[in-house]
């Protein structure tokens, strides 16, 4: 079968936060950002979701070479007085992120989009800056391949022949842009990779698999 052209984007940043939106309240952090994370920053890159096709999807790994926690000041912003009360709490934090996404379809819109943002790249909170390049590659068409640091849907058949198939985890999909529904979906991701293989919609030509993520548009989410 043909190989198939794909857009690889590599994006780096020194530090980089993605906190769980499951526990309130808490700034407990996630190993990797949530697929509705990365089409965020794809959006930002062509100014709006209306510029963003609605069944975009990607492939995408992760990797941190170091973590810490620091302090900050925490706004509560509730209804009643009393509960505004001005707090200090730990933030979880990643350092030397690499994050790495495939894009199969729109080549041209998300290479210009990449090469000149409308929005600066953040990935995470507004203060972590991102850098990213682009470059095209080959993919060989559903093949076998290692899972590594890839985030995969949770309902990949896992490898038998090893019991590091990744952390489960429940990460959200898509949000509406009102913020009012939100699509959430099981993966699983092994923060510090695994040998696992699996049956994936692409390969690249290092074996690293790809498997597509559900379509983080907006439009998406669900109640």
């Amino acid at each position: 079968m043909a190989p198939v052209e794909a857009l690889e984007v590599t994006l780096t940043a020194p530090v980089a936060s993605f906190r769980n939106p499951l526990y309130q309240g808490m700034q407990i952090g996630l190993p990797c950002p949530p697929p509705s994370t990365v089409g965020g920053m794809l959006a930002a890159t062509v100014g709006t979701w209306d510029e963003v096709p609605e069944n975009t999807r990607f492939a995408m790994t992760f990797t941190a070479e170091g973590s810490g926690t620091d302090l900050e000041t925490y706004h509560p912003a509730a209804a009643k007085p009393a509960y505004r009360n001005v707090t200090i709490k730990d933030r979880e934090f990643l350092t030397n992120i690499t994050l790495t996404v495939w894009l199969t379809t729109d080549l041209g819109r998300w290479e210009a989009a990449l090469r000149i943002p409308v929005w600066p790249l953040v990935l995470g909170r507004s203060q972590d800056l991102a850098t990213a390049r682009t470059r095209r590659v080959h993919l060989t068409r559903a093949g076998r391949g290692t899972q590594g640091h890839a985030l995969v849907p949770h309902a990949t058949s896992p490898d038998p022949l090893t019991s590091n198939n990744g952390e489960q985890m429940q990460l959200p999909t898509a949000v509406s842009l009102d913020r009012a529904r939100t699509k959430w979906d099981t993966y699983r991701y092994a923060r510090t990779g695994t040998p696992a293989t699996l049956d994936a919609d692409y390969v690249t030509s290092t074996g690293q698999a790809l498997i597509l993520l559900p379509p983080p548009h907006p439009m998406k989410a669900t109640a």
